[in-house]
């Protein structure tokens, strides 16, 4: 039984693992081959971010320590993924940046809540958003022309244009859920 204590935390760290191995692998020119195991990489990383939170929950293994580190991992991952892609001519630039700096300002926003003791978990839309950018990212590293679906590509991308939108919306979801904690005046009254 103390192994599921810190079975959650082992599983995110295995993201990060994988994180740093997809890096690099996306650092070199991609044969079908290599595409394949970076998408498998991807996928793998992507399902242990269902996975330790569902561990986590069932067996009241919830952390404070897991509760920094999955929040970072999931960001690292999708980071690594958006950045690596642009090299590679399977994403715009500014779809990376426009997520990058959501996610840059939606956890600034949570540390600041925090430290006004106000918690906020993440929302329903936030893990839609999510699971939407894993599917397109996936999606985008999976190499082209390898299965006989026709614009395999294009619907990895329209996906991430999906989690792009969905992103944003979360993120001035974010904001306008917090706005008692940004604009309360002197005497404590908003």
């Amino acid at each position: 039984m103390k192994l599921m204590r810190h079975l959650p935390n082992l599983i995110t760290a295995a993201r990060l693992v994988l994180t740093a191995l997809l890096a690099v692998l996306l650092m070199f020119e991609q044969s079908n081959v290599l595409a394949v195991f970076c998408c498998l990489i991807f996928t793998t990383a992507a399902v242990t971010d269902l996975l330790d939170g569902y561990v986590a929950r069932r067996y009241g293994a919830v952390s404070n320590l897991g509760k920094l580190i999955d929040p970072l991992a999931d960001k690292l991952l999708v980071t690594t993924a958006l950045i690596m892609l642009i090299p590679l001519n399977r994403l715009p630039p500014w779809i990376a940046l426009l997520i990058l700096s959501r996610e840059l300002l939606v956890t600034g926003l949570r540390g600041i809540a925090s430290s006004a003791g106000v918690v906020m978990a993440a929302s329903g839309l936030g893990k839609i958003k999510s699971i939407t950018q894993y599917v397109g990212l996936g999606i985008l590293i999976f190499p082209v022309g390898v299965l006989p679906i026709p614009f395999l590509h294009e619907i990895g991308l329209a996906l991430v244009y999906v989690a792009l939108i969905l992103t944003l919306w979360s993120g001035f979801d974010y904001f306008y859920r917090l706005r008692r904690v940004f604009f309360v005046e002197e005497d404590g009254q908003s």
